[in-house]
């Protein structure tokens, strides 16, 4: 069997009845046919999704041991299981829209869900096991103390639904945090209608800063006193919806020096 190496983050997935719910809650509703699972160690969830006719599915894990296992266990799908790091994997390998799944690496979870939303316009559905605490961070709303900036990313393109919760005994070797399991379906925009750069720089400044009313925020921007008297600019980071931040950046673009 492959040992689970600290260095990577690795918890593999033991119990069977998680797997498959795990599995079943990739829901196709885009019709893509393709699945990217990521970091499938040693294929406890990968056995459920290949038992699915519905999808034709990839793997990719940046472990040798664990690829050269799952190469001698899935002989069929050899040719589709591939040794490399999802970080700085091009993706050009699967023909688009594809899906992605697994059981992220804590300890860098929130870098692939980054990679993702560079990607956003070919993965239209994810389901993923991330730490308890950052799925509910992702998921949150506006108001609340978790939301934080790649809860405003992610949701500006994806719509967040928290599924359940995985303890940590359903792992080997348990991790020392409860785990849980969220799923992105695709909002079908790709763009944001504003200037994105614009877009995440506010947003970026606004939580590095989030104990701070926007207007003292983003003193940074320079921004004119018609701007900084603006009702918006009283509140913080954490008080503005995807929406919110959209129409902030359409007001300040005119005064944006790039």
């Amino acid at each position: 069997m492959v040992r689970p190496k600290k260095h990577l983050g690795q918890h593999f997935l033991k119990d069977q009845s998680i797997a498959l719910r795990i599995a079943r809650s990739l829901t196709g509703f885009s019709d893509y046919s393709r699945v990217l699972e990521i970091g499938p160690g040693t294929g406890v969830l990968t056995r459920h999704l290949l038992e699915s006719t519905n999808w034709d599915l990839w793997m990719i894990d940046v472990d040798r041991e664990s690829i050269d296992f799952l190469r001698r266990k899935l002989s069929s799908v050899s040719d589709q299981i591939i040794l490399g790091d999802f970080l700085k994997w091009d993706g050009s390998k699967i023909k688009p829209p594809y899906a992605v799944i697994g059981n992220f690496p804590y300890n860098i979870s929130s870098q692939i869900l980054f990679k993702i939303l560079d990607y956003r316009h070919t993965i239209p559905e994810v389901v993923c096991m991330l730490q308890k605490e950052v799925a509910k961070r992702l998921v949150s709303s506006p108001g609340n103390k978790a939301y934080g900036i790649l809860s405003v990313f992610l949701q500006a393109y994806y719509k967040l639904e928290y599924l359940f919760d995985v303890p940590p005994s359903n792992f080997h070797p348990p991790p020392k945090v409860d785990s849980a399991v969220i799923r992105l379906q695709t909002l079908g925009k790709y763009t944001l209608e504003c200037d994105e750069n614009l877009f995440r720089s506010l947003v970026k400044q606004g939580f590095q800063n989030r104990r701070k009313t926007l207007r003292n925020a983003l003193k940074g921007f320079n921004l004119p006193q018609e701007i900084q008297g603006l009702e918006v600019m009283s509140l913080r980071a954490e008080q503005l919806s995807v929406d919110e931040y959209i129409t902030l950046t359409k007001t300040i673009t005119p005064f944006w020096n790039h």
